[in-house]
């Protein structure tokens, strides 16, 4: 879990990661606090009976990771004014995955200290199922 971060001790390039993990249970309490209760995100066999090799991770869940990493980012004493991401893939439940970050720039604006990232969800073969942006504003 990465730190928060202020203006002065940032850097375009600089990265961030975390790592989530993603059993059946973490995948029912997020059916439940969501909504999402269709059957190919805890039900073994349903999933397999649909052609996919495992439950799979939700995608507002993998959002929300992000979403989450960008707020250990700003800390309290900072902001995320926006962030976005686009689902491209499925992540298989049981299987890490981490969530990451990188600074493409750094600047001001409208007197606020402002950071752009690249963000997004990656595998362990190094592919991205869920790819996107986001905008913090920190604390100088």
């Amino acid at each position: 879990m990465p730190a928060a971060q202020t203006w002065d001790s940032v850097s375009e390039g600089q990265e961030f990661e975390t790592v989530e993990a993603s059993d059946s249970q973490r995948l029912v309490i997020w059916a439940a606090a969501s909504g999402d209760f269709y059957q190919i995100h805890y039900d073994d066999n349903f999933a397999k009976n649909n052609k996919l090799p495992d439950i799979i991770v939700h995608g507002a869940l993998k959002g929300m990771w992000v979403g989450k990493l960008l707020d250990e980012i700003a800390g309290d004493d900072g902001w995320v004014k926006q962030w976005d991401v686009s689902y491209r893939g499925m992540d298989i439940a049981r299987e890490d995955v981490t969530i990451f970050g990188k600074i493409t720039k750094k600047y001001e604006q409208g007197g606020e200290h402002l950071v752009d990232l690249e963000v997004g969800v990656r595998r362990k073969d190094g592919s991205v199922s869920t790819p996107g942006t986001g905008t913090v504003r920190l604390k100088k």
